[in-house]
C-alpha cells in the first residue's frame, strides 16, 4: 500500500511560519511559553512521523497544537464600557492595586476602606478618577455592610453593578492551633467567611440582574494544612467552599464566580514586621501558664522567626493577582480557580499527588519548620517524646540558629 507523504522539513517550517503569523495576528502573545509550546509540538512532530502512520500522526499532532495554542490563547475580553465594580478592602494590597487598575481601564468603581483618611484611601483618592467613590466599611459591623449595600443599590441605578471583589482579608495570629485563642479563629470567620457572606447575599439581586461576577481572594492555606495558619486557613476554605457552592447555584442565572489563590506577595500587611512583633507578644502575654510551660517561649520565638524567614521569599510584584482579578471580571468564559505566584504549581502538585509525610515536610521546609516544644526535649522532666517526633528529621531540638533574629 502506497503511504501517504509527509511534508518535508522546509515545507514543515513555511506551514509552521505562516500558521505563527496568522496566531500572532489573533490572540498569542510571543514569549517563552508560546517558543516552549511551538518546540514541544516540532518535537512531536519527530516521533510522530517514526512511530506513527501519517493520518494517525496528523490527528495527535493537530489536537496537540489545538490543546497546546488554545491554551496560550487571550482570553476573549468583554467590553469595560460603564460597568460598576464593587471592592472590599482597598486600604492596602490587592485591594488599592485592583481598584486602580480598573480605575484606569475606565470601571466605576466603589472601593471600601476601614479608614477614610488611611494612607491607602488617600492614595485612591489622590491618584484615581472622580468615578471611584471611598466607602467606610468594616467587614464585622453589620450596620456597616448595611450602609454600603444601600449605596451601591442607590448608586448603580444607570449601570448596574457589573462585579464584586471579595479581597478583604484578616489574619493576626502565627502559632500552632492550640496556641491560637478561639476569638483569633472568630475574627478570622467574621472578617473572612461571614463578611463576605452576607455582603455578596446583599447584592446578589443586582447581580443576577447583570448576570455579573463575583471574584473573591482566597488563600492556598485553605486548600492545604500550612503550618501555624490554622485560623486564617480554616476561614479561606470556608469561603472558597461557600463560593463553590454560589457557583453551581447561580450558574441558571448567569453569574460566574471565580476564586483568586494567590501565592506569598509583599504587601503591606505582610511587610510589617512591627506589626508581627507587637501580635507575637500579645499571644505570649496571653497564653495560659499551662500551654506557655509545655511549649516555652522559644518554641513561639522559633514560630515567629521562621515566619518572617519564609516572609523575605514573597513577591514584591502585585501585577499577576491584579491581572488574575480582572480577567475573572471581564474574560467572556472566566476561570473557576487563578493561581498567581511562583512555586504554586509545584506545591499543589506535591499536596494532590504525593505521600503525606512528604506533603508536610515540604509545607514546612517551604514555610515554617518547627521545633520540638519545651516539654519533648531530651532531658526535660514528665512527657516522652513520641516516636514520630523522635524520628521526624523536621524537628529540631531547639530554635533553628538559620534563621535570622
Amino acid at each position: 500500500m502506497e503511504r501517504w507523504p509527509w511534508p518535508s522539513g522546509g515545507a514543515w517550517l513555511l506551514v509552521a511560519a505562516r500558521a505563527l503569523l496568522q496566531l500572532l495576528r489573533s490572540d498569542l502573545r510571543l514569549g517563552r511559553p508560546l517558543l516552549a509550546a511551538l518546540a514541544l509540538l516540532a518535537a512531536l512532530d519527530w516521533l510522530c512521523q517514526r512511530l506513527l502512520p501519517p493520518p494517525a500522526a496528523l490527528a495527535v499532532l493537530a489536537a496537540a497544537g489545538w490543546i497546546a495554542l488554545s491554551r496560550l490563547a487571550r482570553p476573549q475580553r468583554l467590553p469595560v464600557a460603564t460597568r460598576a465594580v464593587l471592592i472590599t478592602g482597598c486600604d492596602s494590597g490587592f485591594g488599592k492595586e485592583t481598584a486602580k487598575k480598573l480605575d484606569s481601564m475606565g470601571f466605576t468603581v466603589l472601593a471600601t476602606v476601614l479608614e477614610l483618611n488611611s494612607p491607602g484611601a488617600i492614595e485612591l483618592r489622590t491618584c484615581c478618577s472622580p468615578r471611584l467613590r471611598l466607602l467606610q466599611m468594616d467587614l464585622t459591623k453589620p450596620g456597616d455592610i448595611s450602609r454600603v449595600l444601600e449605596f451601591t443599590k442607590a448608586h448603580t441605578t444607570s449601570t448596574g453593578l457589573w462585579g464584586l471583589v471579595n479581597n478583604a482579608g484578616h489574619n493576626e495570629v502565627v502559632a500552632d492551633a492550640e496556641l491560637s485563642p478561639v476569638a483569633t479563629f472568630r475574627s478570622c470567620m467574621e472578617v473572612n467567611f461571614f463578611g463576605a457572606l452576607e455582603l455578596t447575599k446583599g447584592l446578589l439581586p443586582l447581580l443576577r440582574s447583570s448576570r455579573g461576577r463575583i471574584v473573591t481572594v482566597g488563600s492556598p492555606a485553605g486548600d492545604m494544612p500550612y503550618p501555624c495558619l490554622g485560623a486564617y486557613g480554616t476561614s479561606k476554605a470556608a469561603v472558597a467552599l461557600l463560593m463553590d457552592t454560589f457557583s453551581c447555584e447561580l450558574l441558571p442565572w448567569g453569574v460566574k464566580v471565580s476564586i483568586i489563590q494567590p501565592g506569598c506577595f509583599k504587601t503591606e500587611s505582610v511587610r510589617n514586621v512591627g506589626q508581627w512583633e507587637k501580635r507575637k507578644q500579645l499571644l505570649l502575654a496571653n497564653l495560659p501558664q499551662e500551654l506557655l510551660q509545655a511549649y516555652g517561649k522559644d518554641y513561639i520565638e522559633h514560630l515567629h522567626g521562621q515566619f518572617l524567614h519564609s516572609l523575605r521569599l514573597a513577591m514584591s510584584d502585585l501585577t499577576p493577582v491584579v491581572d488574575a482579578i480582572t480577567d475573572a471580571l471581564l474574560a467572556a468564559q472566566p476561570r473557576r480557580r487563578y493561581y498567581p505566584g511562583q512555586g504554586l504549581g509545584l506545591m499543589y502538585f506535591i499536596h494532590y499527588y504525593l505521600p503525606e509525610g512528604l506533603r508536610r515536610r515540604f509545607l514546612q521546609a517551604f514555610f515554617i519548620s518547627h521545633c520540638l516544644p519545651r516539654a519533648l526535649q531530651p532531658g526535660q522532666p514528665g512527657t516522652t517524646p513520641p516516636q514520630d517526633a523522635a524520628q521526624d528529621p523536621n524537628l529540631s531540638p531547639g530554635p533553628s540558629p538559620a534563621v535570622a533574629r
